[in-house]
């Protein structure tokens, strides 16, 4: 076994017993008490362009927009966290936080814990490198390169679909590098410290699009992902809530033309249920 998916085969392992403890469920609020106390705590990551991120003080991205509706749609308070990426998860999953309003790439790992709403965009995971990199013309030509990833996230667990595409051509991974925020991994890329980094195709459709002498974008090194909100496992109330509105917001066309204004292009193809 490979240590990138023993790795990760780990951090499922870990969740699935968190959930065997009982402490995800016993701890997270279900809609009813939520109604009850009358506010919903929801966390929002701080750097995640285009989705979240917040610019001169103010919060942007897809993620906010689509709040700004849920909060004149929803009958209590929502008091939003927006913190870095870092535990976001976790806080979700063990009940610190109600919902993870933060497009959450799904993944097998993720579902031991977390229970996820409809898609709200697309997340297949892509490289890119410097705009002025000739040795990468392909995924192929990724073997042995350093590559820059998000600790514990998609990009991450990307890596265990890009290693045995690899292996078909007799390639193997080079050295991971993971970081807490992306935008630094970017940096670190310009600078020469990294040959790639994998995220989400809409989020290196926005770094391209805005430095696009510095970055190009590459091909998918994953299968076909999906990015949505998330809530304890088995905090089913509240996720058929949060499934309303999505459903809300697809058949109004909000969500589409929200997708159109930050992300560049709207998914109306999504699937209707998490998949991975």
């Amino acid at each position: 076994m490979s240590p990138v998916r023993g790795h990760i085969i780990g951090i499922a392992a870990a969740a699935a017993a968190i959930l065997l403890g009982g402490t995800a469920l016993s701890s997270a609020a279900s809609l009813d008490a939520i109604k009850a106390r009358g506010t919903m705590v929801v966390a929002t990551e701080d750097s995640y362009k285009p989705f979240e991120y917040v610019e001169n003080g103010k919060p942007m991205g897809l993620d906010h927009a689509l709040l700004a509706l849920l909060r004149k749609d929803v009958p209590f308070r929502i008091d939003q966290q927006i913190i870095p990426w870092t535990g976001l998860l976790a806080g979700v999953a063990t009940g610190k936080y109600d919902v993870a309003l933060t497009a959450a790439v799904i993944t097998p790992d993720r579902i031991q814990s977390l229970a996820f709403t409809m898609p709200i965009a697309e997340a297949t995971q892509y490289y890119v490198v410097r705009a002025d990199e000739t040795r990468i013309k392909g995924v192929p030509d990724l073997a042995g390169k350093t590559v820059g990833v998000q600790s514990g996230g998609a990009s991450y667990a990307a890596l265990a679909d890009l290693e045995p595409t690899l292996a078909k051509t007799g390639g193997k991974l080079g050295k991971v590098v993971q970081y807490t925020s992306l935008p630094d991994a970017y940096q670190d890329l310009a600078n020469g410290r990294l040959d790639y980094v994998i995220n989400g195709v809409v989020n290196l459709v926005s770094l391209t699009k805005d430095q696009p002498k510095r970055f190009r974008m590459g091909e998918a090194v994953g299968a076909p992902t999906y990015a949505a909100w998330a809530v304890a496992k088995g905090n089913d109330g509240l996720l058929d809530d949060l499934n309303r509105f999505m459903a809300k917001v697809r058949a109004s066309g909000e969500l589409y033309a929200l997708q159109e204004k930050w992300l560049g292009r709207a998914f109306r193809d999504m699937p209707s249920a998490p998949t991975k």
